[in-house]
């Protein structure tokens, strides 16, 4: 068939990808033969790629722009939450068409992740709503894509290149792609697992590893990422207890990323926790078990609050970011809004900061 350039700005859904597709890659964004949907567009519009190959059809002509009055409608570019919650429903075929036995396609993954990880690279804190998208009956979809979208952030704050910082998001994106060979009834199970049940969820890491490890276009280094995650430094997790010298750096950034979306959301057995809260825990309570590197560069990104910025605390009361000492950047001098009194969470450690008030 024949091939035009097209555009992106009058390409329309449906079209037939004639050539693979690349942006300064090794490997294509996105393949021949591929039919173009929503969210491709958002992927060219990432890239910066301004015209497409495409099969020409019957209906294609070309009009000169004088010969005819229309009226044009401009698309409103879409919110990130449309584009998430449209990348969360892809995932989720993902996963049912791996229950069934298909085997991973690493394309889909990527043109599932992409559109979101150039948003969020330009907006770290984006991360801090993802728990608001999440909800118990969907969340190991959610989990997927968010611990995808926040390992990739974190990479970016330890100063690894674009192509790296991308690996990492398929590796977040596809940790948990095993745990699509656990059953059901364990994985949903929502009253405490038995023993047995526990062994079979320690193996979905192993799952994952069998899954990816023959995609050609994922680095063996992010294969070892998938099958580490929930390896701990001082030995105490799985599968194999690994310990520090043997637990790659990218697991770690998984790791990090996994456990604080996860204690962030509201899951079938717990409520949903503070960012802030959270970042406390992994730092103090969980000490030794993760890369303090990885966890300074999560503190930073969510404890990067400019002076000014207008929070609310655990009791309800909102208050005015005053000063931010670097050693405990999660509890700065807060101004109180309606009092005007100076609250430090320093010294009142039974207080945190809740949310972020971006909208008064």
């Amino acid at each position: 068939m024949e091939t035009i350039h097209v555009p992106i700005s009058e390409l329309g859904v449906g079209k037939v990808i004639s050539e693979d597709i690349f942006a300064n890659t090794q490997y294509p964004i996105i393949f021949k033969d591929t039919m173009i949907s929503y969210v491709h567009l958002q992927v060219f519009h990432a890239f910066n790629i301004f015209n497409v190959p495409v099969y020409k059809s019957e209906n294609d002509t070309r009009v000169e722009k004088n010969e005819i009055d229309v009226e044009v409608t401009i698309e409103e570019i879409p919110t990130f939450r449309k584009v998430y919650n449209h990348s969360v429903e892809q995932f989720k075929k993902e996963f049912k068409n791996w229950e069934a036995g298909a085997k991973v396609d690493i394309a889909k993954a990527r043109t599932i992740i992409l559109p979101l990880v150039e948003m969020v690279l330009e907006d770290r804190t984006i991360i801090f709503d993802l728990n608001e998208y999440s909800n118990p009956k969907d969340y190991l979809y959610h989990h997927c894509v968010a611990t995808g979208l926040i390992a990739s952030v974190i990479a970016q704050k330890l100063g690894y290149d674009r192509g790296t910082t991308i690996q990492v998001a398929i590796g977040g994106l596809l940790a948990d792609c095993g745990m699509a060979k656990v059953h059901p009834r364990i994985r949903d199970k929502k009253t405490p697992l038995t023993e047995q049940e526990y062994d079979e969820i320690y193996k979905h890491p192993t799952y994952s590893h069998n899954m990816v490890k023959d995609l050609t276009i994922l680095k063996e280094t992010m294969k070892e990422a998938i099958f580490q995650h929930h390896e701990r430094l001082n030995g105490s997790g799985y599968p194999k207890s690994e310990k520090i010298a043997n637990i790659s750096i990218f697991a770690q950034i998984i790791a990090v990323a996994d456990v604080f979306h996860a204690m962030t959301c509201e899951r079938v057995y717990r409520s949903k926790q503070s960012s802030f809260k959270v970042i406390e825990m992994i730092n103090e309570s969980e000490f030794g078990k993760f890369d303090i590197k990885v966890v300074r560069a999560l503190i930073d990104i969510v404890a990067d609050l400019p002076i000014g910025t207008i929070v609310e605390l655990s009791n309800l009361e909102r208050g005015e970011v005053m000063f931010v000492n670097k050693f405990a950047p999660t509890r700065p001098l807060i101004k109180l809004i309606h009092s005007g009194e100076i609250f430090d969470l320093g010294k009142n450690r039974s207080f945190y900061i809740s949310r972020i008030i971006t909208n008064l």
